[in-house]
């Protein structure tokens, strides 16, 4: 089988399949440049440039799909947030995310924000708004972006805690425990 036909790049949208084949390379564990995503992709090893500058503005477009398919993993089939219970569960889709697609979540939040990409910088605001928007349903008297910022450092934080290997846990299940129940002792402090 041919680059091309692996890859699925038959002249259509040449950005779309190659952030289709750095994705695939990313989570694979397979180092990437631009001249291996090029042949990965079955095109010439300049093709790659006309739509990212360098492997710094690949790596941004990735973080911006990340952020774009995090969101939908927080919204696809639930209702925003009406309770603490609720939001519990937005920390605990958040933390999956990671475990599910470590590279990725890496490339995501291992910088910082490009500003110079508004695709990334738009995808990041979205991520930030949509929580700020559960916050306020959940607790409309609050400071809801504090409140998202800190609920999103909880999260960020579990994520990553569990990722480098310093909570350990035998199952998904676990996991989603340990998250559901420390989240609850911070809105309980909170509360009272």
């Amino acid at each position: 089988m041919s680059t091309s036909e692996k890859s699925g790049y038959h002249h259509g949208d040449l950005r779309a399949s190659l952030l289709t084949a750095a994705m695939r390379m990313l989570e694979d564990g397979e180092p990437f440049s631009l001249r291996a995503l090029a042949r990965e992709a079955g095109v010439s090893p300049t093709a790659p440039y006309r739509h990212f500058k360098d492997r710094d503005a690949l790596e941004s477009a990735l973080a911006a799909q990340g952020l774009r398919d995090l969101k939908a993993d927080l919204t696809e089939g639930r209702e925003l947030p009406d309770s603490a219970v609720d939001l519990g569960e937005f920390a605990v889709a958040y933390v999956e995310f990671a475990l599910r697609r470590p590279a990725l979540f890496r490339v995501m939040f291992g910088n910082a924000c490009d500003t110079g990409s508004e695709e990334r910088v738009e995808a990041a605001a979205e991520i930030h708004e949509l929580l700020a928007l559960a916050m306020t349903r959940v607790f409309p008297d609050a400071d809801a972006d504090a409140l998202a910022s800190a609920g999103w450092a909880f999260a960020h934080g579990m994520a990553y805690l569990h990722m480098d290997g310093k909570l350990q846990a035998e199952s998904v299940d676990e996991v989603a425990d340990r998250v559901r129940t420390a989240f609850a002792a911070i809105l309980a402090v909170r509360a009272g």
